[in-house]
């Protein structure tokens, strides 16, 4: 069954994640947000490539975040991954804004009501923004996104590279799936 709005189970997660996230809008010791940023040109779809798992994505595949301009001039963030063992996509909708200034790479996004965590974009391809580096809080969190589902074998070995002489658990890493495995998956 397919719920636009996403399930409880991944409602659910995103609250107890924003509530555990409380006041977490620094970054890991180590990371330096990337400057020079630019928001137009980071709004639109990313296709998460690979992540250190956690609770509220385990299990999911095709995942995807779309960043676009909210009504307050914060940056809706809307996350989507399908659930293969659920049969439906998971949704979650969010906010962010920036940390400092809007040059920065770093934001705070939230899931749920005034809970914030840190989004930092670390690594960034800044010539024609097709890829990027993001951590949270701690290091128990990263992500890479890119404007493609799949990427060349040297854009991985680049970001494993960054992510293992950053300090992140390397071993941990899995790679997501965004091929579609099941004809009636979408």
């Amino acid at each position: 069954m397919n719920r636009p709005e996403g399930s409880l189970r991944w409602l659910i997660v995103a609250i107890i994640v924003s509530l555990a996230q409380l006041g977490c809008s620094g970054t890991p010791q180590g990371i330096k947000p990337v400057d020079d940023f630019q928001l137009d040109r980071y709004l639109g779809t990313w296709y998460e490539i690979a992540r250190l798992d956690h609770s509220f994505e385990r299990g999911l595949s095709r995942v995807t975040a779309d960043y676009s301009i909210a009504e307050d001039g914060g940056v809706r963030v809307l996350n989507r991954g399908f659930s293969q063992e659920e049969q439906e996509w998971n949704v979650a909708q969010g906010k962010a804004y920036f940390v400092g200034d809007d040059s920065t790479g770093h934001l705070k996004v939230s899931f749920f009501g005034p809970f914030y965590g840190s989004y930092v974009i670390f690594d960034l391809d800044k010539t024609d923004y097709q890829y990027a580096f993001v951590t949270s809080y701690s290091k128990d969190y990263l992500w890479f996104l890119s404007r493609t589902p799949t990427v060349s074998d040297d854009l991985l070995q680049r970001f494993m590279v960054a992510a293992q002489s950053s300090g992140f658990s390397t071993g941990d890493i899995i790679f997501v799936a965004q091929e579609v495995s099941d004809t009636n998956a979408d």
